[in-house]
């Protein structure tokens, strides 16, 4: 009885949406029964589960990536999509690598473990080691020949700022409030800076810094940064153990990076920890205050080098429309992670929504009238390099902008990589002729939280890639919930950092947006097309 009443509701609110918005149809009907699959028979935290407990970090081009991308394939077949399998971009990526051991440990003046990762490709110690932590000051290249051969063995902490004095003390987890959502769907579009540009952070255009070159701290920064390649090639040559860095963040939690080139080329840099702040700080005040402290440490790592070239996954559900199957209508996010956690929401949540959905429109028996593509990206974190190949393969190269014949038939492209919040709306990127579609889209869907349309775009992700070339390429807008404050390339980002009921109400959401595309009469329309970026800067996707 309730469940009737319930779809009745459901029918009547979708039923004056597509009165208010007549010029563009809304289904209510499929409407309700992709709710129903979405929200209540979800299996979007199976899929989760699967992709980051089961299979674990998924670092690009590591054995990780590759057992995932095979257990997808895999899956995806079992819903009953076709093609699927893992694609070449036909470029060479570099070196696999994955951490096999990592213990480390204070144990003079007393025994502590402590909380460190190893910076991805890093070499390990070559079995355990033990040695006295030596605090090495330079900020020049003649500050380090005082050091000359007195490393060998030691283990090396560098000065480095700590927490800050008075701790704020606020909720990691975050919504957007109506009224901010209300703001953003008033914004005008301000076109952003450059195409391309991030690896999975959201903020682009807003997150951009300018006017800093008086600033004194920014400078400081600045000499640092080309210090920093310049001091670790030193200590490399003075064979010392191990190198301590003091990784972002707070609370225990890390935020990682890499600590060498992922290129076949490149020599292999020494073992690097990125420390938790509160052990380094411990340490690096011990050892400023003259006290001895030894450790003791055992890291193992492997480079792998048999398979160089990147690949995504990709599968599909046919089009059965005889004049417009050869269309496409594509859902995806990149299945890459860092290495300290386990890349639940940078970004297993995005890729299993999108999993979900195409999971959601086999389960009620939709036959699409176009086709439907997924496409889950490796090389996301390193420069969106899935996504960019992928699209210079089979639509356009943004380099010179000569268009393939498939450019034609692309539809749009739905992204989804900004954490595990849920769907609140989604980013134009300066389509504004997509707006009153997209509004009547989303209005079935308010009374779970999704109604925004923000004219302006999201930070450097893989719908970037497809707008570069004039492809109807977005975002959706996502509640931030700790994406920024904790999980975000993070040893936090696991599978207890997502929230199931808004990975039900992300899918629901994606897989109604894929359906409508699908069944719509025309194509989502574009922008104009983009010319061709300077001869200098056609190189962008280099390592």
């Amino acid at each position: 009885m309730k469940r009737n009443l319930l779809l009745s509701s459901l029918l009547l609110v979708a039923g004056l949406t597509s009165t208010a918005f007549a010029q563009e149809p809304v289904d209510a009907a499929m409407n309700a029964k992709i709710r129903e699959e979405g929200l209540n028979h979800s299996q979007v935290m199976d899929i989760a589960f699967n992709m980051t407990d089961v299979l674990g970090p998924r670092l690009t081009n590591s054995p990780g990536l590759k057992r995932a991308q095979e257990w997808a394939v895999s899956r995806l077949l079992s819903y009953g999509l076709v093609n699927a399998k893992r694609e070449s971009w036909g470029q060479k990526f570099g070196k696999g690598w994955e951490v096999q051991k990592n213990y480390a440990a204070i144990t003079v003046p007393y025994y502590h473990a402590i909380i460190a990762i190893p910076k991805a490709w890093t070499a390990g110690t070559n079995g355990p080691i033990r040695g006295e932590v030596v605090l090495v000051k330079a900020d020049t290249i003649t500050d380090l020949e005082k050091y000359k051969g007195k490393l060998a063995g030691k283990i090396v902490i560098m000065e480095a700022a700590g927490l800050a004095p008075e701790r704020a003390i606020r909720a990691d987890m975050a919504r957007y409030s109506d009224g901010r959502l209300d703001t953003m769907n008033k914004e005008a579009f301000a076109p952003p800076r450059a195409f391309g540009g991030g690896a999975g952070a959201p903020g682009g255009r807003r997150g951009a810094a300018g006017g800093q070159g008086g600033n004194p701290a920014m400078m400081a920064a600045m000499r640092a940064q080309r210090m920093r390649p310049i001091i670790a090639n030193f200590l490399k040559s003075q064979n010392v153990a191990v190198i301590l860095s003091q990784g972002r963040g707070s609370d225990g939690t890390v935020f990682t990076t890499n600590g060498a080139s992922y290129r076949d080329t490149a020599q292999i840099a020494g073992a690097e920890l990125e420390t938790s702040t509160e052990d380094y700080q411990r340490i690096l005040r011990l050892v400023r205050a003259g006290h001895s402290v030894q450790m003791e440490a055992d890291i193992k790592t492997q480079f792998f080098t048999d398979e160089l070239e990147g690949y995504n996954v990709v599968a599909e559900i046919p089009g059965t429309d005889k004049k417009l199957k050869e269309q496409i209508v594509m859902v995806g996010g990149h299945y890459d992670s860092w290495h300290a956690g386990t890349g639940a929401t940078d970004n297993a949540a995005g890729s299993a929504v999108m999993m979900e959905a195409v999971r959601i429109l086999k389960a009620i028996g939709y036959k699409p009238k176009r086709t439907i593509r997924i496409a889950l990206w490796s090389g996301e974190e390193q420069g969106l390099f899935g996504s960019r190949y992928y699209v210079a393969n089979h639509f356009a190269d943004r380099a010179d902008m000569k268009l393939k014949p498939e450019h034609s038939k692309l539809s749009a492209y739905y992204n989804l990589d900004n954490g595990t919040g849920k769907i609140r709306g989604i980013y134009l990127q300066g389509d504004t002729a997509t707006r009153p579609i997209f509004q009547a889209w989303l209005a079935p869907f308010k009374d779970i939280g999704a109604w925004a349309v923000n004219a302006n775009n999201t930070g450097g992700t893989d719908h970037q890639s497809y707008d570069g070339v004039g492809l109807p390429g977005f975002q959706f807008i996502q509640d931030g919930m700790d994406y920024n404050t904790r999980t975000h390339h993070s040893n936090q980002d696991t599978y207890d950092r997502l929230v199931e009921a808004d990975l039900k109400q992300a899918a629901t959401i994606v897989a109604s947006f894929v359906y409508h595309t699908s069944e719509r009469k025309d194509m989502i329309p574009r922008k104009a097309l983009p010319t061709p970026p300077p001869a200098q800067a056609a190189g962008g996707m280099g390592r």
